[in-house]
């Protein structure tokens, strides 16, 4: 069985995502962020990014982390691309094109654009969204994502979908990294056709029951 390491509210968000469409059972080992504990290494702590159980899973204390039958991955949108290519259906390519394109996707999402989205993000869940370093911080981002939006919007003027003509996991991984830019709506007005393929993605059901998962897990905080 698939086991994911991590909370719903970090980048685990999109294995669990994942799983959720392709529809496979799954096993959750809630792992919280560190930096989240008073005292991450106390007796009684919750098993989070420092805990020793966890750094024997992956040493670099980072979540998520998946085991898959023993085979242990722990890069989020790596997850996602074994996971599309290993149970097949219409999430994975259909061809090597198709699988090369979907790669050359998650490789640009994750160099081009979550290095200015997770700064967004987490100024907003350090609340320093409305600070004069906060929003210097948000501005200078939102200038850096100008260029790849155009990119995605340009792209998205012909297709509903990234590649294939279809939702596949190249539109889950772009969408999960895009996410936390959207609080910047002003951005995202300016590039209609990546906002309405947000939409479509963020209306399949699969990506409702994650989000569910997230509530949970706050009002459970």
């Amino acid at each position: 069985m698939l086991t994911i390491y991590g909370v719903y509210c970090s980048r685990a968000s999109r294995n669990y995502w994942m799983a959720e469409e392709l529809g496979i059972p799954f096993q959750s080992v809630p792992v919280i962020q560190a930096r989240l504990l008073a005292d991450p290494l106390a007796a009684d702590a919750q098993i989070n990014t420092k805990s020793p159980a966890f750094l024997a899973v992956n040493p670099m204390g980072l979540i998520p982390a998946i085991d898959d039958d023993g085979l242990v991955l722990a890069e989020s949108l790596a997850n996602n691309l074994y996971l599309a290519r290993k149970h097949g259906g219409p999430l994975a390519g259909a061809d090597v094109r198709e699988e090369g394109e979907m790669t050359a996707w998650t490789l640009w999402v994750a160099t081009e654009v979550e290095p200015h989205t997770v700064k967004i993000v987490l100024t907003y869940d350090n609340a320093q969204e409305n600070t004069p370093e906060g929003k210097a911080l948000i501005e200078a981002c939102v200038r850096g994502l100008e260029r790849p939006l155009a990119r995605l919007e340009q792209h998205l003027q012909t297709r509903d979908y990234v590649v294939g003509g279809r939702f596949t996991v190249a539109d889950l991984n772009l969408a999960e990294v895009l996410r936390y830019a959207m609080s910047e709506t002003h951005l995202f007005d300016r590039h209609p056709a990546v906002t309405a393929w947000l939409g479509r993605c963020h209306a399949r059901p699969g990506f409702e029951a994650m989000m569910a998962g997230r509530r949970k897990e706050a009002q459970a905080a």
